[in-house]
């Protein structure tokens, strides 16, 4: 059988002062994958924006690949990717649920198409240049169409946000790990405005994804002497990535050589099928097939 070099990864805690390291295995060719877009054909990503435990991770991915390997993906994977996109779009437009992630995800593309068709005849492509053409004009589209999105009231009779007590909201609020979404949460009442705006919550959002030596370089304090931390945590985004937090993530299983989704579960045959597991990011998916 022909063999394949694949990238394993280590994944260690940054607190502790150490970094991901990459190391070079040779794993067999059985299951039909061995580049990045014959992966993505066959994990059925259609089905997973569905999971909403899985939608993040897959935005995600879908994301990394637009930035910088949507050129390393074959026609097929191509045609799969936009598919998949086309699907995400139509779903945030019928339930409203994660615009702003999807608008992030656009704007990436967006420049990156725009590259490619400027830069025609400079690089590669896969495919005839008036279908990237024809996607950048998709992919615009999608774009105004969310940005016209109107997120409609809904009329409900029952318990609202409202009437709940405050020690129910600040906990709400507390277990929100992305900052856009506590500034989102508190444009909806007045309540929730003063909640969001509390100098602990902000600190323990900053201190959940930087390190200490982060804070030091970018610190922001009050002229009454106070941290301004929740200016710190938008300005710290700007320069660090934030830690991930995923519902359900790709594993892989270093005795059968198969990726597959945690929640699904894998029939291993090892004798310790745990010790095996190795959890992987969206970034770390990526580079499984960089060799």
């Amino acid at each position: 059988m022909k063999k394949y070099s694949v990238t394993k990864s280590r994944n260690t805690h940054p607190k502790r002062g150490k970094r991901i390291i990459l190391e070079t295995i040779q794993i067999l060719n059985r299951h039909g994958y061995c580049t990045l877009g014959e992966a993505f054909n066959r994990l059925d990503f259609s089905s997973a924006i569905q999971d909403v435990r899985r939608f993040n991770y897959v935005v995600k991915l879908l994301q990394l690949i637009a930035k910088s390997q949507l050129t390393s993906l074959s026609g097929v994977a191509q045609k799969n990717y936009f598919n998949i996109l086309d699907k995400i779009v139509q779903k945030v437009l019928d339930d409203h649920q994660n615009p702003r992630l999807i608008k992030d995800l656009l704007q990436d593309l967006s420049s990156t198409l725009c590259i490619l068709v400027r830069g025609v005849g400079k690089s590669v492509l896969v495919g005839n240049s008036n279908i990237w053409v024809c996607r950048l004009e998709t992919v615009l589209a999608w774009q105004q169409q969310l940005q016209n999105l109107q997120m409609t009231k809904q009329v409900n009779d029952g318990l609202t946000l409202s009437d709940l007590p405050l020690h129910m909201l600040n906990n709400i609020l507390y277990r929100f790990s992305d900052g856009w979404d506590i500034v989102t949460l508190g444009q909806v009442t007045p309540t929730l405005s003063a909640l969001s705006e509390d100098r602990q919550l902000w600190k323990r959002l900053c201190q959940y994804h930087f390190a200490e030596k982060q804070f030091c370089r970018h610190l922001i304090v009050s002229e009454k002497g106070h941290v301004e931390w929740k200016l710190m945590y938008f300005v710290l985004e700007k320069h660090y990535p934030t830690r991930e937090q995923y519902g359900d993530t790709l594993h892989f299983c270093r005795h059968c050589s198969i990726l597959f989704w945690k929640d699904s579960g894998h029939p291993c045959t090892a004798a310790d099928p745990d010790s095996c597991f190795m959890p992987v990011s969206p970034q770390h998916f990526i580079d499984l097939f960089r060799f």
